[in-house]
């Protein structure tokens, strides 16, 4: 399924995946930026064809941003016809205007809601963005698929959504959370495995440009930088080097397009200089050395 979305995944991130939407936990994935977690959930979406609700998390997320909030505006206009028209009953007026007319659906309220009937994929991305006070909200999310708005009262999912959540662990989850999910890291992926990526997702590059690309890339990610490329940065690179015609790397190119590779400037000057020539003659050598 993941292959049809052109997605390549290895044999245990296809089994727990698997095990997820069977056993219908949510899927817990952890692993550097770059490397593929968020797109599992817009691979689902569409090899599934269920709509894809994202949540993405960042400091300072509350519940009126992720969950639901009143329409303040709409709801004020609606007093003041209530008044205008003398209505008294302070009672009816609050029962119009603490209805669902007037709710704002967020991503969380959104995917506990399936009208169609078909639960969507709801990707909570990023997640060790927020704090905890958060994580703890959504250890009911997460354990009964249910949220609570004290004025209409418990609004309970007909069908749970298919939970994927993802981390780039800038700080510990608490394992309260994790125990609610299924867990697999995310790595980088084996040189075989990012070069038919490469073949996939950037068909227009030539196979003796890719397999530079794909060679440079896994010794990059052997040295001591500030931010290894992921995933997405190899296909960036790929198809830039394709948009400038480039048959092959040479040092001046790599030193050209280090800005679509590298995302810090200590580690492009790293690079880009004797270090990096030097890498690329051991990449070309390494080819030539296996055919």
């Amino acid at each position: 399924m993941l292959a049809s979305g052109n997605y390549l995944a290895g044999r245990s991130l296809a089994t727990v995946l698997f095990l997820s939407l069977r056993m219908k936990r949510p899927l817990f994935l952890e692993g550097e930026a770059g490397v593929g977690k968020t797109e599992i959930a817009k691979v689902l979406s569409a090899a599934l064809d269920r709509p894809l609700i994202r949540l993405q998390c960042y400091e300072g997320l509350d519940i009126s941003s992720a969950v639901y909030e009143w329409n303040y505006p709409a709801q004020m206009l609606e007093i003041r016809l209530a008044e205008a028209s003398g209505t008294t009953d302070r009672s009816r007026i609050e029962a119009d205007i603490f209805s669902e007319r007037y709710l704002i659906r967020r991503p969380v309220l959104q995917a506990l809601s399936s009208p169609d009937g078909r639960a969507p994929i709801f990707l909570i991305d990023e997640l060790d963005r927020t704090d905890e006070a958060f994580e703890a909200f959504l250890l009911e999310v997460l354990s009964d698929f249910q949220v609570t708005v004290p004025e209409l009262g418990t609004i309970r999912a007909a069908e749970p959504p298919i939970v994927i959540i993802t981390t780039n662990r800038t700080r510990e989850v608490h394992d309260a959370l994790k125990r609610r999910c299924l867990y697999h890291w995310v790595d980088y992926p084996e040189a075989a495995q990012e070069l038919e990526i490469i073949r996939r997702k950037v068909p227009g590059c030539n196979e003796t440009l890719s397999r530079q690309v794909v060679a440079y890339v896994q010794k990059l990610r052997a040295l001591d930088l500030f931010k290894n490329p992921g995933v997405a940065e190899t296909i960036d690179w790929a198809t830039a080097l394709t948009e400038l015609d480039r048959m092959a790397l040479d040092p001046e190119t790599v030193s050209d397009t280090l800005g679509t590779l590298l995302k810090y400037q200590d580690d492009i000057a790293r690079i880009d200089g004797a270090e990096g020539s030097k890498l690329l003659d051991d990449v070309k050598a390494g080819l030539a050395a296996t055919g």
